[in-house]
């Protein structure tokens, strides 16, 4: 299994049990991959560089975990879909494997 790091933003707007589900559904994904989370790091409110879809200000939250290359793509797809999540990003961390 390879090492990634996933950052995302949802809408500050959004009610905690979104969130809470948003969360739920990555942790949920990662896992029926085999996959394990190493760390969860809410980061909060930040400010965006630039607007995006009406928004000045983001709730970011950045995931590590290890997983199989099959299996972020998954993820990838689960995230692109999901309505709640604004932006993403998955990125392979070498430096963590």
């Amino acid at each position: 299994m390879k090492a990634y790091e996933l950052l995302f933003f949802v809408a500050p707007t959004i009610s905690d049990e979104d969130r809470v589900a948003v969360m739920k559904r990555i942790e949920t994904t990662i896992a029926e991959g085999a996959g394990k989370v190493d760390n969860v790091d809410e980061w909060g409110k930040r400010k965006l560089a630039y607007e995006i879809n009406g928004l000045t200000d983001g709730d970011y939250t950045l995931v590590n975990f290890h997983a199989d290359p099959q299996n972020v793509a998954e993820l990838d797809r689960v995230l692109r879909i999901n309505d709640a999540v604004v932006r993403h990003m998955i990125v392979k961390r070498e430096d963590r494997d």
